[in-house]
């Protein structure tokens, strides 16, 4: 038995969830037509019998009631015809007291026993004249029984017929149930197939381009197989634009890298053939080759900071805000010795304590002054500001340079993205991608904007709640009248 059981689940997993699918609909549909036939036709079998049953009573009763107190003999002999009243003798419990003439139905003991007493009434099927017969035995007084007999091959007739016609019902049933099962199975499953039809077209040309159609229809109104289809198109969504930035990344990783790497080349070839050129031109040749290494170190490192998405457990302390802010501008001034950096902390923001990684909240705050110093004019300051309110945090960092116009605004925080006015400057286009990066993965939202009379500001918002040391995403808290937007 468990040797048929493996075989039945082993065809089963072989078999297309469809046609697995159309067999048990149909099956169930199949099995509830036979069910409700084989009902169908006991029900009509057991009527015709009682009915035949009941007209046996009557009979009885009526020549009960037409021969009291006759002697065992035949009382009617006619039932070999459909129309002919019911057969009836009365048979004597005593052999010794049956008349002489033969009787017309079969006397057998248990007919005996009912003109005794001691057996109850009872039917039964017989076969007289070549016909069938439906007889009922009951007591006919004090030690006398009655037979009365019907023909019932009318009965049998019907009951055939009807078996004949709830066959073909239930027939007609289980090829209908194979036809709706199989609808069913093609209508409910038309999402799967659309589904699998296009993963395997991903699989194949891997395009997350392609959409499984839905049907119309309000999305609270869909069923279970249609929201798994709009969710697939949700991931093939994100998986797209996955697979878009990836490639974006690359292209201009590559772009970007282009240019500092011929340089190199450049230079190393110059330097070469260091036999041919004098001191000064040597001491410039590795002087830019230098200055190449650390623009590409710098940009590979930028691309390695990029492409982590949280903040290693482990390192998470509780940093000050205040001080880290002194640090950077600190820095600041060292690297730009042309531009003034006036720092400014609010009340409660010099105590002001969040988790966070030091050295990555420093390298947030240095690539905003960084940025903000290279579109400073000369004689004008990079304003640093700490604000708390409650239990939130902000940090702003403003210039006075031409601020950003508002066409860029949308992408200042997208990796290698440079404005016109920015595009001779020095730098690789990841700061501020950076920046951001950073921001969300301590639980702080960083946005820009312009600030009043004129200049870029960016604001970062720390939220109330403390990160996790996961990517966190907080949305930015409502911007304060003059903040960014």
């Amino acid at each position: 038995m468990s040797g048929v059981r493996r075989l039945g689940a082993r065809w089963r997993r072989r078999r297309p969830l469809r046609t697995r699918l159309a067999l048990a609909a149909s099956a169930a549909v199949a099995l509830v037509a036979v069910g409700v036939c084989a009902a169908a036709f006991f029900v009509i079998r057991y009527e015709l019998l009682h009915q035949l049953d009941l007209s046996l009573t009557q009979s009885a009763t009526r020549v009960i009631q037409e021969n009291r107190g006759e002697g065992p003999q035949i009382v009617a002999g006619e039932c070999r015809f459909l129309s002919a009243p019911a057969c009836a003798q009365i048979v004597p419990a005593d052999p010794a007291a049956d008349p002489e003439a033969a009787y017309l139905l079969p006397v057998a003991a248990p007919v005996r026993e009912v003109a005794a007493g001691t057996r109850a009434p009872y039917y039964s099927n017989v076969t007289r004249f070549g016909q069938p017969l439906r007889m009922l035995t009951t007591r006919f007084g004090d030690g006398r029984a009655l037979q009365v007999a019907l023909r019932a091959d009318p009965v049998e007739k019907g009951v055939r017929q009807a078996a004949v016609l709830l066959a073909a019902v239930g027939g007609a049933g289980v090829l209908l149930a194979g036809l709706l099962g199989y609808a069913v199975s093609r209508t409910g499953l038309a999402p799967v197939a659309r589904l699998t039809s296009t993963a395997e077209r991903i699989a194949a040309t891997r395009d997350p381009r392609h959409r499984i159609e839905l049907p119309p229809g309000p999305p609270g109104r869909q069923d279970e197989v249609t929201r798994l289809a709009a969710s697939f198109n949700t991931m093939l969504g994100e998986l797209e634009q996955s697979v878009s930035s990836q490639r974006r990344l690359v292209a201009d990783a590559s772009h970007e890298l282009r240019t500092p790497l011929t340089a190199l080349r450049t230079n190393a070839e110059l330097l070469a053939r260091g036999d041919r050129l004098t001191p000064a031109q040597r001491e410039r040749a590795s002087g830019a080759l230098g200055r190449g290494i650390r623009e590409v170190t710098g940009l590979v490192n930028d691309l390695i900071e990029l492409a982590r998405d949280e903040e290693p457990l482990p390192l998470l302390e509780e940093v000050r805000i205040a001080e880290v802010a002194e640090r950077t501008v600190a820095m600041a001034r060292t690297h730009w010795p042309e531009t003034r950096f006036l720092l400014e902390a609010g009340a409660g923001a010099a105590g002001a304590v969040r988790p966070g990684v030091p050295a990555r909240l420093a390298r947030l705050l240095t690539n905003l002054l960084d940025n903000a110093a290279k579109f400073s004019p000369p004689g004008t300051p990079v304003e640093v500001a700490l604000n708390a309110y409650g239990d939130g945090l902000d940090v702003t960092v403003r210039d006075h340079g031409p601020g950003i116009p508002a066409e860029d605004l949308p992408y200042v925080f997208d990796r290698f993205y440079r404005a016109e006015a920015a595009r001779a400057l020095p730098g690789s286009g990841l700061g501020l991608a950076m920046a951001r990066q950073i921001a969300r993965a301590h639980g702080a939202e960083l946005t820009a904007g312009a600030a009043p009379g004129g200049g870029a500001l960016f604001t970062l918002t720390f939220g109330e709640g403390p990160p996790s040391g996961g990517p966190s995403r907080s949305p930015a808290r409502d911007q304060k009248p003059g903040g960014s937007v």
